[in-house]
């Protein structure tokens, strides 16, 4: 039932052998071409009388005579590693742009269904260093502590990208410069920080802490075979939404909301309710809005979802999108 680890070895040294002989059977002389046969037919005879000593013998002769007819080089560790490298990468862009793509969820809006990042202002500093890896492996909770060190004004706020997901603002300003781990508009929304406030010596800027979102692997494939549903959950680029500026260099920004109306159905938002094609749908909007009647090309909530309730704190839009694909797994960081 168990095989022993130098008959495995053996058999596996024989695989080679004949690898080895069809790939350089060309350029082999036909002396170094006989030896190697030659040790493999007694290598296999060794292998039947199941004797261990000649078993190890015959493997070794055998491995010495390959090491000597092909020299292990520096440039071959190299050259395999690279290959190996390149696949991996292959395979993963592969995967990324037909099947799976990661997402962070970078508001909460669709809280508590999806956990966006979200800002805790606080007057305290920061805890102990070890409470701190604590929360930010069971909670995905980091600390900011941004204090001036000049009268100054906050001229520009830049978000920096680290390993995909990782994503830091530089607050510039005219006398001095900070890298926060929050992006920008959690910094503009929870702890009012802008582009043009003026900030003393000794001024706390930020100082709190931020809830990581919750990260996610969106389907891109099940799209293609199945039609979406009122209800969904689902990404899509937001190209050719006048409300939503695209980025200069990563163009329009990717959204993750509820699918509220289909091709053709007529919504119309009566605060507190919604209505699909003049029927009441099966949850409550909270809206700060008046009526307002639209025919959905596509349309999309972003929506709090307790217990058959939406709560609308995102868009409602027409318009044409680049849809993504479905929301398939989700860690859960509650």
């Amino acid at each position: 039932m168990f095989t022993s680890r130098h008959i495995k070895h053996s058999r596996l040294l024989l695989r080679h052998a004949r690898k080895y002989l069809r790939y350089k059977h060309d350029k082999l002389s036909g002396i170094d071409r006989e030896q190697i046969v030659s040790e493999m037919q007694t290598l296999r005879e060794s292998l039947r009388s199941r004797d261990r000593e000649k078993i190890h013998s015959s493997a070794e002769t055998l491995d010495k005579t390959l090491h000597k007819l092909t020299p292990v080089t520096w440039e071959s560790h190299w050259r395999e590693n690279c290959e190996v490298i390149l696949v991996a990468i292959v395979i993963a862009v592969g995967i990324r742009s037909y099947f799976l793509q990661p997402f962070k969820i970078p508001t909460g809006s669709m809280q508590p269904t999806l956990n966006g990042i979200i800002g805790h202002p606080s007057t305290e500093l920061k805890p102990n260093f070890l409470r701190q890896i604590v929360e930010f492996v069971v909670l995905g909770r980091n600390y900011i502590d941004v204090v001036s060190r000049e009268d100054d004004q906050i001229s520009e706020i830049v978000p920096k990208k680290v390993a995909f997901f990782f994503t830091f603002s530089r607050l510039v300003c005219e006398r001095q410069n900070f890298l926060v781990y929050a992006p920008p508009d959690t910094l503009r929304q929870d702890f009012n920080v802008f582009p043009g406030r003026l900030c003393h010596r000794g001024e706390v800027i930020a100082r709190g802490a931020i809830d990581t979102g919750d990260q996610v692997f969106v389907d891109k494939c099940s799209y293609n075979f199945v039609k979406p549903h009122n209800g969904d959950v689902f990404v899509f680029r937001t190209n050719n939404i006048p409300a939503i500026r695209p980025d200069p260099v990563a163009g329009p920004p990717f959204y993750i909301k509820r699918l509220a109306g289909l091709p053709g159905d007529q919504l119309r938002i009566d605060s507190p309710f919604l209505y699909i094609n003049g029927k009441k749908a099966g949850a409550t909007v909270i809206l700060p809005w008046a009526i307002t009647v639209i025919t959905a090309t596509t349309a999309a909530i972003g929506a709090r979802f307790p217990s058959r309730i939406w709560s609308v704190a995102g868009c409602l839009f027409t318009g044409r999108f680049s849809r993504i694909g479905d929301l398939f797994v989700r860690p859960v960081m509650e």
